[in-house]
């Protein structure tokens, strides 16, 4: 009958149906970009992809069939009242071809459209894992920038603790100790913070080494409570992310307190999942705060490095300071971490 029709009334015609038509095709598309693609095909879900899509597409060209027969057809014959001449000597197309042709025009659609639906979702996830690259290599080149500033000339710096040190065992044996300590956190920023990851042992020595600097300048005066695990099972983690926590509970926290300052360090394995508890108590004043690039940092670090395989929350109270750390992550070849941490140990063991 259409073809019995001039153009603009079949073009007429042919906008208004495509209005119904685009409904299961959006309907289609939509599902696919934003539950088929980053839930099972990025997650690589394969099958349970295809399942989804086979049976998407089904129930698009079966949406579509039935809009072709129900309410297009439905339009058309209304349409065509006020054509009588026209629908007189016109033959109805049988029912079970009008089934045939809106199913079989139905999946071409629902193809079609699927295809470039999946192809502008998956290029957008990987346009945007590229520029989550590229970042992260820009801050990794800024980092090493600030690194290699900061590590001017460390041969002759630890020459000259090395020096002071040997000077200072009989005359101050405890001012000998603390640079000993100094020079494990030096040799491990300076040395060991330029590869992605470090033993999760070695991250953990080096807070111990800190917070026995920290408890000399307090004296008997802190009472911290240390619990780690026996064994880190050669887990791995990204250098100096439990650190700035440690440095800012004595920061912020213990150093302005008057009264028996205290801290407790609670980190557990269950896994590979490594969590991190720490409470400190603070004094109930306004103290002033200068920096605070140092958390603002590891959370932007967290977010780089461990993209959903992190949990951070930090609670503020009156006199508490609370933060709750779990990471997810990954085992190291066999041997290779303990290899590592060997080597760094037997560099400790001299400034």
């Amino acid at each position: 009958m259409l073809t019995k029709m001039n153009f603009w009334s079949r073009i007429q015609i042919n906008l208004g149906e495509s209005f119904f038509y685009l409904l299961p095709h959006v309907f289609f598309a939509y599902t696919l970009m934003y539950w088929v693609v980053p839930k099972m095909v990025i997650t690589a879900k394969y099958f349970l992809a295809i399942v989804a899509v086979v049976i998407l597409i089904v129930v698009t060209a079966g949406l579509s069939a039935f809009i072709s027969i129900v309410v297009v057809e439905s339009l058309r014959e209304r349409y065509f009242e006020q054509y009588a001449g026209i629908v007189k000597g016109s033959v109805k197309t049988p029912y079970n071809i009008m089934i045939y042709m809106a199913l079989l025009s139905g999946l071409r659609g629902s193809i079609t459209i699927g295809g470039l639906a999946a192809s502008i979702k998956l290029m957008k996830h990987f346009y945007e894992k590229q520029q989550q690259a590229l970042l992260l290599g820009q801050q990794k080149a800024v980092a090493e920038l600030q690194s290699l500033k900061a590590q001017l000339h460390p041969h002759f710096l630890f020459n000259t603790l090395n020096n002071i040190y040997s000077h200072a065992q009989d005359i101050a044996p405890l001012a000998a100790d603390m640079l000993l300590r100094l020079s494990a956190l030096l040799r491990y920023m300076l040395y060991s913070c330029s590869n992605q990851l470090v033993p999760l042992e070695q991250e953990v020595s080096m807070m111990m080494e800190y917070i026995e600097l920290e408890k000399i300048r307090y004296g008997n005066q802190l009472e911290i409570s240390i619990q780690s695990p026996p064994n880190y099972h050669d887990l791995l983690i990204a250098p100096l992310l439990i650190l700035p926590f440690i440095e800012n509970s004595f920061k912020h926290g213990t150093s302005g307190m008057l009264d028996k300052p205290w801290i407790n360090i609670h980190i557990s394995l269950k896994h590979n999942l490594m969590q991190l508890k720490l409470i400190n108590g603070k004094a109930n004043v306004q103290v002033e705060k200068t920096g605070g690039i140092g958390i603002g940092n590891v959370r932007r670090r967290l977010s780089l490095l461990y993209p959903g395989r992190h949990e951070l929350t930090i609670i503020e109270e009156d006199e508490l300071y609370i933060v709750n750390l779990s990471i997810t992550l990954t085992a190291s070849q066999t041997g290779e971490a303990n290899a590592q941490l060997t080597y760094q140990t037997q560099a400790y063991a001299g400034i």
